[in-house]
């Protein structure tokens, strides 16, 4: 993972942190983001924008709108370095493809143009050396997963059994971040993605490994589909989820889950994110999780088992810790183009 160390003031009752704003000179709403590096970050959003800094979002440069794409909504967003990336556009049908530019965002090509009339692209994730990964809602009554071993020039669709989904069941296309690769096992990478509530079903998390994929109930509640889990995270054989239900952002009834076998076994936060969070990332420098949302920001110690709201400093605005939608450390993004990037010390 390539996370930034050192965002977090810990204190006994709580914990404090250090939001700056970045001014990204945009407005809309902003959902991918990745950091190369600390220097180098891709953000991503609606009305086919997508951003570039490359001094440590100081700078931020408007990319040229992809043939087509004024209106499409790039959800997601992976950068190689600040030449390479590939950016995913979510929504029914013709509206969801796999875009990439090796020119720092001068040109885009459609590499994955969404094969399905009522599919829906969810998730893309870049796994390391050529290998990319993107998942979508179901299509006939299984969840849709496209692989790349060739840096996402060509993609081939998952017909491993197993994906078949529980009906009304969906992803969730909120920050990027429903599809990870937990571990790479002697049979290949091992993926794990999540999904939605229905009514009377708990999300689930599927992983995936090479004959099969394996359906994993979460105790979470079955509150519908606009609840379940929005997120994971991954370290070592931790895997933390995050979630809830959106319409209500400070409700804290299932906003988060943890598993401590590579997703085998899940259990419920003893301490709840304080609302719906629907971003998750891990620290490597600080051994913290980090998850963000609408309504605030709040940090784990202990891989998600208990959760501490992370509030403003007496520096930063009073809402600099809420109107978030996804997070690549030290990077944050969010609604009405708002950029901020996670400072501090412990």
């Amino acid at each position: 993972m390539r996370m930034i160390a050192a965002w977090v003031v810990a204190l006994a009752t709580g914990a404090c942190g250090q939001f700056q704003i970045l001014d990204g000179k945009t407005t809309a709403s902003l959902r991918g983001i990745d950091a190369v590096s600390p220097q180098v970050a891709w953000a991503s959003g609606s009305g086919g924008t997508v951003l570039l800094t490359t001094d440590g979002g100081v700078n931020w440069k408007h990319c040229v709108v992809p043939a087509g794409g004024e209106k499409l909504d790039f959800r997601g967003v992976r950068g190689r370095d600040a030449k390479t990336a590939l950016i995913m556009a979510s929504g029914p049908g013709k509206a969801s493809g796999i875009y990439k530019t090796t020119d720092a965002c001068a040109t885009w090509r459609l590499v994955l143009p969404n094969p399905d009339a009522d599919g829906f692209f969810d998730a893309l994730y870049q796994a390391p050396g050529p290998f990319y990964f993107v998942m979508g809602d179901q299509v006939a009554g299984r969840f849709t997963v496209f692989s790349s071993n060739d840096n996402g020039e060509t993609w081939s669709r998952d017909d491993r059994p197993g994906l078949e989904s529980v009906k009304g069941a969906g992803g969730f296309a909120a920050s990027n971040t429903g599809l990870i690769a937990p571990i790479q096992t002697k049979e290949g990478m091992e993926l794990a993605f999540a999904t939605s509530a229905t009514d009377t079903e708990s999300p689930r998390v599927y992983l995936g490994a090479k004959s099969k994929w394996t359906l994993i109930p979460v105790p979470m509640p079955a509150n519908g589909g606009s609840s379940g889990i929005f997120s994971l995270a991954h370290f070592g054989s931790s895997i933390v989820a995050v979630g809830g239900n959106y319409p209500k952002p400070t409700e804290t009834a299932g906003t988060g889950a943890y598993s401590v076998d590579y997703g085998r076994h899940w259990q419920p936060s003893k301490t709840m994110p304080s609302g719906y969070r629907s971003a998750v990332a891990f620290d490597e420098g600080t051994k913290r999780w980090i998850a963000v949302g609408p309504s605030g920001t709040d940090v784990s110690r202990n891989h998600g088992m208990d959760w501490t709201p992370l509030k403003p400093s007496a520096k930063d605005a009073p809402d600099a810790d809420k109107n978030w939608n996804a997070i690549s450390l030290p990077f944050v993004v969010g609604a009405k183009g708002k950029i901020g990037k996670l400072t501090g010390k412990f």
